[in-house]
């Protein structure tokens, strides 16, 4: 005799918090953060706005849930990426950022930092949870990571935490023009052709030249 398959609704309830999540975001890059309400949310995924509570205690536990699912695992990647750094920095940060567009190409993902910086001035929770899920992790990583190509001599000897940010603030003015200001350049966001464009500025000028004293 054969098992018999799994119940569909114990399959339903495993994919629950996702549809949750998905529904929540749709409603806050639509109406934002503060107009949308958990009943609004549970409606959307199909469920009753108890089930949200089975699986989140707030509004704001769903957005954390949205940061958890989409950007900390980013960040987690950026962490393990630059403590073992087996390649020269150049080639670390490359693939860093490569990485990073990979993943902010896909809309799901995109939609985490569109709803964060359209919401942090006036939720200020919303900044400080970004704050301690994500760059509380990445920013200290990088800054050493920095450091130590400055004390190795890869690097020239520039201030590692304002390095971090001319390294990374591209992708956020980018993602931050657009959102904000509506400025996207010709073809769309194109987070591939920025990091690609970002790349070589950045390392014309960080990079020490191979044989200078």
């Amino acid at each position: 005799m054969t098992e018999s398959p799994e119940p569909k609704f114990r399959r339903r309830a495993e994919d629950r918090p996702d549809e949750l999540l998905d529904a929540a975001t749709t409603l806050f890059l639509e109406q934002g953060f503060a107009g949308t309400t958990v009943a609004q949310i549970a409606k959307r995924a199909g469920l009753s706005k108890g089930a949200v509570y089975l699986y989140f205690p707030s509004k704001q536990a769903v957005l954390e849930g949205l940061v958890a699912r989409a950007i900390a695992p980013m960040s987690m990647q950026i962490l393990a990426d630059v403590t073992a750094h087996p390649g020269s920095v150049r080639e670390v940060i490359s693939h860093v950022l490569t990485m990073m567009a990979s993943r902010l190409s896909d809309p799901m993902v995109m939609a985490v930092p569109k709803i964060v910086i359209r919401e942090a001035v006036a939720v200020p929770d919303i900044a400080r949870m970004y704050h301690d899920a994500v760059l509380a992790h990445a920013v200290p990583a990088l800054t050493a990571f920095i450091q130590d190509g400055i004390d190795r001599g890869e690097l020239r000897p520039v201030d590692p935490e304002l390095t971090v940010r001319s390294v990374m603030g591209p992708i956020l003015i980018h993602v931050f023009l657009a959102e904000i200001f509506a400025v996207q350049p010709a073809g769309g966001l194109g987070m591939a052709r920025l990091v690609d464009n970002h790349l070589t500025i950045l390392f014309d000028g960080l990079s020490i030249p191979k044989g200078a004293p």
